[in-house]
């Protein structure tokens, strides 16, 4: 994968970073830890700089979660009722769940969408809520660069700072995040066993 990155990356420079951080939106198992961590030591080695390369990586961040956000408006929060009901138990929720965080999204969408941005995974899948609460594209887009901006600024940094040993990090981010992602399946399947309809 980070073959790959570095690939695309040299053939098109900041174009490259932006098609990247857009598809790592779309497809989220590309990691942006690693597209603007490497975007940074390419600042360290003189081959771009660091104003630009937040703002193009920012944009390709923002398009790549207006994608999703899309998806939601089109889906619509309504239609989903007779999935969850069909489907309750697998998802782990109640409809009356459901509605419990749809109002807490139309109430504090904008700060949730923008905290979300620095969490793992669900920086990608807030976008869907967003567009099924039908949360206003400007808030939204704005509370999505201005979240990113500072998330792909940490990571620009970190790929700055530590040069050429930031790829070294994957040796050990690897084996974490697949401890984590045990981690939630266990827990999903406890959820799952334990889960029982209400009356």
């Amino acid at each position: 994968m980070t073959e790959f990155i570095l690939n695309l990356i040299a053939w098109g420079g900041y174009v490259g970073i932006f098609l990247l951080m857009v598809i790592e939106n779309v497809f989220p198992p590309i990691p942006s830890e690693v597209i603007m961590g490497l975007g940074g030591m390419a600042v360290a080695r003189g081959d771009m700089a660091m104003t630009p390369l937040l703002i193009i990586g920012t944009a390709g961040t923002t398009v790549g979660n207006v994608f999703w956000y899309a998806v939601g408006r089109w889906i619509g929060y309504q239609r989903l009722k007779p999935f969850v009901d069909r489907h309750g138990r697998w998802l782990t929720v109640h409809w009356e769940d459901v509605e419990k965080l749809h109002r807490f999204f139309v109430r504090h969408g904008l700060w949730v969408v923008f905290v979300f941005r620095f969490l793992p995974t669900f920086r990608t899948m807030i976008s869907l809520p967003a567009g099924m609460a039908k949360m206003g594209l400007p808030r939204f887009l704005l509370a999505t660069f201005l979240g990113s901006a500072i998330w792909n600024g940490v990571l620009a940094y970190a790929g700055l700072l530590l040069g050429s040993q930031f790829e070294e990090l994957q040796d050990y981010v690897g084996p974490v995040a697949v401890a984590m992602t045990v981690g939630l399946v266990i827990g999903y399947l406890y959820r799952v066993v334990t889960w029982r309809p209400r009356a």
